[in-house]
């Protein structure tokens, strides 16, 4: 579906760019939906030259090892940028990606956007800037993996996404907006999903976990005290 410049500036990339530029980039830009488990690319397809933005909804980026283990990579929210190869590598899909409910993916053509940045040098450094966060985060997290234990890395696991996602008031505390199974949240910090079960038990008081991935943070505290705990 061809989206225009109005659509465009309600995106958080492209807030406070001029219409005129907004409507060239419009031009060569595209909307696709996809319903709840549905496949956007499979690790390893051949990816058009554009960039991807996750317009609405959720997404999971996936992939498999040689041994047939899943790996959740990241999950994404609204608004975040995904398949930088497609933009700025061999254009290869770098992991599957699927939607986790009803999404829309905004594609944009690569020649179109290096215009784009041409005319306004600001969302060049603004994207540079989301894509260092990203190698940030990256490298934290691998960091994380080699030198954290388990219940380290699940609770700054809770906490990134109470930074990124947010969370709503309930009687018991804050509960996160988005929904973490237990397999989603072990396949994304190296463990089993056992584990992960295991490490919700030991966080009693602190954390509470509903069936459907429904988290609420109850005690903030006693976390950080957790985390100080193991670094001691």
């Amino acid at each position: 579906m061809q989206v225009d410049a109005q659509q465009l500036q309600k995106i958080g990339l492209f807030k406070g760019l001029d219409l005129p530029l907004l409507s060239q980039l419009a031009t060569h830009s595209s909307l696709n939906a996809y319903d709840t488990d549905e496949t956007v690319f499979q690790e390893g397809d051949t990816l058009p030259a554009c960039l991807y933005l996750l317009a609405a909804g959720s997404l999971r980026l996936t992939k498999v090892s040689e041994s047939g283990k899943e790996t959740i990579l990241r999950l994404l929210g609204a608004n975040e940028m995904f398949a930088a190869p497609a933009m700025f590598g061999n254009g290869q899909a770098p992991a599957t990606a699927t939607a986790m409910e009803p999404i829309e993916v905004l594609t944009i053509e690569r020649e179109s956007l290096l215009k784009g940045f041409q005319e306004a040098p600001e969302l060049a450094l603004h994207l540079l800037g989301i894509l260092n966060q990203r190698l940030q985060h990256l490298h934290n997290r691998v960091h994380g993996l080699v030198s954290e234990r388990a219940i380290v890395r699940l609770i700054h696991y809770l906490e990134h996404f109470v930074a990124s996602a947010g969370t709503e008031a309930v009687p018991e505390g804050q509960r996160l907006r988005s929904h973490l199974t237990h397999y989603q949240i072990a396949r994304s910090i190296g463990i089993t999903y056992e584990e992960c079960v295991r490490l919700f038990k030991q966080l009693k008081g602190a954390v509470a976990y509903q069936r459907g991935g429904k988290i609420t943070i109850l005690d903030p505290d006693k976390l950080t005290a957790i985390v100080q705990s193991q670094a001691n």
